[in-house]
C-alpha cells in the first residue's frame, strides 16, 4: 500500500504540469535534461514508433517479439488503461510503484534544473519521458521500443535516434495540434525518420505516402513498404485471435498465432515483425527464428483493444478514440464475431470527432448508450446524446451518465434478445476512448497490463 500511496503523490506532483494535450513545440527542455542525465537514451538501440492508429499495438508486438528471440527490453508507451506505471516497462511487464517512483525521485533534482532554465516548464511527458530514458539505461536494456506521444518531430521521444522507424497507418487526429491536412500530419510524424536509419512504414494513402519516401530521401534512409516488402499473405480468423502467414523482409513466415483480433492487428503485425527484423538486419537472405518469432506473437497482448473482459453475453472494450480506429473496430466486429444484437457503450473526449466515432459504428450496432468516463476532458453525455440522435434515430439511443450504470443497461439490452438462444450471439463493445477503455477493465476487475 505504501508504494501505491507514494505512485498518488508523484502522480499529484506530475498533475501540476502541462497535461499531454498541452504541448509547446520544442525539444529544448528533453535536451537539457537528457544532457544533465548524461544522455541515458544513447545507450540503447532505439525502435522509434510513430503514427495515427495502431501504435501501442505494434510497439507491444515489436517488444514481445525482441524478449522472445532473447534481448532485455524497454518499452515506452502512452497513455495508460489503467495505471501510469504501465508506460515505463523492462522485458514487456510494467515496472513496480516503488521502481517508477524511485525514478522519479532520482531525475526530480534535474528536471528542477530545466524547469529553472526555462521559460516554460516541462510537461508531464516530457518528465516521464526522462524517466523511461533513465531506467532503461539503468536496467540495462539491449533495446528500447519507444511509441511517439504526439506527432513526430516535436515529440520528447524524438530527442532519441530510432536504428529503425517505424510509421504506422497516418491519418487525422488532435487536429487542434497536428491540424486536419494529411500531408502536414505525416511530414510531423515522418520527423522520427533519421539521417541513415531504417524505415519501415505501413501501407499509407498517396498524400500521406509522398510525404513520408521524401523524407526518407532526404534522410538516406533505408525504406521497407507495407504491402511491397512485407505485408499480410493469409489471415484465418481462429479462436480467440487469428492463424497469420506473414511476408517478412527475410521471406514468409507461416503458422502464427496472433491473440487478438481484426484485419488492422493482424497488418500491425506484419509492421512489427519487419521492425524486428530491419533491427537484426534480415533479408532477402537472413530470416529470423520461426519458432521464436511464433512464440512472440503469441504473447503478444494488446489490453483495451477489442479485448472480452466477460462472457455471456460477451463484453468487449476497445480504446478506439477515431474515426479511423473506430472503423477498424466496427470491421473487426462485423466480419470476426457475427452477432445478432451488439449493444456500444460509448464515452468521448470534448475534443474528439465524437460524429465521425459514432457513424463509423452504427453499420454494427443495434443500440448506443451513451456515458462519460471520469476524465475533466469527458464530453457530456446529453450533448453526446444530441450528436448520437442525428446517426443512430431516437429508438437507438440511451443516456446513462454513470459508467457503471451504463454498462449494466447495455448488458440488460444485449440479454434481452429476442429468442432463447440469441444469448449466444449478443455482445457488448464499450469504446470511444482510452480512458473509457480503462475504467470498463477496471470495473470488470482486470489488472493492468
Amino acid at each position: 500500500m505504501a508504494a501505491l500511496e507514494d505512485l498518488l503523490q508523484v502522480e499529484s506532483e506530475l498533475n501540476t504540469r502541462w497535461p499531454e494535450t498541452k504541448i509547446e513545440p520544442s525539444l529544448a527542455r528533453i535536451a537539457a535534461l537528457v544532457d544533465l542525465l548524461g544522455d541515458p537514451h544513447r545507450s540503447y538501440p532505439v525502435v522509434h514508433v510513430a503514427g495515427t492508429n495502431g501504435k501501442t499495438s505494434t510497439t507491444r508486438m515489436i517488444d514481445a517479439l525482441l524478449t522472445r528471440i532473447g534481448l532485455r527490453t524497454g518499452r515506452y508507451t502512452s497513455p495508460h488503461l489503467q495505471l501510469v506505471t504501465e508506460r515505463i516497462a523492462l522485458d514487456s511487464v510494467p515496472v513496480s510503484p516503488q521502481r517508477y517512483v524511485e525514478v522519479y525521485r532520482d531525475i526530480e533534482p534535474y528536471v528542477s534544473m530545466v524547469d529553472s532554465a526555462s521559460d516554460v516548464p516541462m510537461s508531464k511527458f516530457e518528465v516521464l519521458t526522462g524517466m523511461a530514458f533513465a531506467a532503461f539505461a539503468d536496467a540495462p536494456v539491449e533495446a528500447a521500443v519507444l511509441e511517439v506521444g504526439l506527432g513526430g518531430t516535436w515529440d520528447a521521444t524524438n530527442v532519441a535516434d530510432g536504428k529503425v522507424a517505424v510509421v504506422a497507418p497516418v491519418s487525422t487526429d488532435h487536429v487542434e495540434f497536428l491540424g486536419s491536412d494529411i500531408e502536414g500530419i505525416a511530414r510531423e510524424k515522418a520527423g522520427i525518420i533519421k539521417p541513415g536509419s531504417i524505415a519501415v512504414v505501413a501501407e499509407q494513402t498517396p498524400e500521406a505516402a509522398k510525404v513520408i519516401f521524401e523524407r526518407c530521401a532526404e534522410v538516406d534512409a533505408t525504406v521497407a513498404r507495407g504491402g511491397l516488402e512485407f505485408g499480410v499473405l493469409r489471415r484465418d480468423v481462429a479462436v480467440g485471435g487469428q492463424m497469420l502467414k506473414l511476408q517478412g523482409l527475410g521471406g514468409a513466415y507461416d503458422e502464427i498465432f496472433l491473440p487478438l483480433h481484426g484485419a488492422h492487428q493482424a497488418a500491425n503485425a506484419a509492421l512489427a515483425l519487419a521492425a524486428v527484423e530491419a533491427f537484426f538486419g534480415a533479408g532477402a537472405q537472413r530470416q529470423l527464428d520461426v519458432d521464436a518469432i511464433r512464440e512472440g506473437f503469441a504473447a503478444a497482448v494488446a489490453p483495451g483493444r477489442l479485448e472480452r473482459v466477460r462472457s455471456a453475453p460477451s463484453v468487449f472494450v476497445d480504446a478506439a478514440h477515431n474515426p479511423h480506429g473506430a472503423r477498424a473496430l466496427a470491421e473487426a466486429l462485423d466480419s470476426e464475431f457475427g452477432f445478432r444484437r451488439l449493444v456500444a457503450v460509448v464515452g468521448v473526449m470534448a475534443d474528439k470527432d465524437a460524429a465521425g466515432i459514432l457513424a463509423a459504428l452504427e453499420p454494427v450496432v443495434n443500440e448506443v448508450v451513451l456515458t462519460t468516463n471520469s476524465s475533466s476532458r469527458a464530453m457530456d453525455p446529453d450533448a453526446l446524446a444530441a450528436v448520437a440522435l442525428e446517426i443512430f434515430g431516437e429508438d437507438r439511443v440511451v443516456v446513462e451518465p454513470r459508467l457503471d450504470d451504463a454498462i449494466e443497461t447495455a448488458v440488460s439490452l444485449a440479454e434481452s434478445a429476442d429468442d432463447a438462444d440469441s444469448l449466444a450471439g449478443s455482445g457488448v463493445i464499450a469504446t470511444g476512448s482510452v480512458v473509457t477503455a480503462g475504467e470498463v477493465r477496471a470495473l470488470f476487475g482486470k489488472e493492468p497490463a
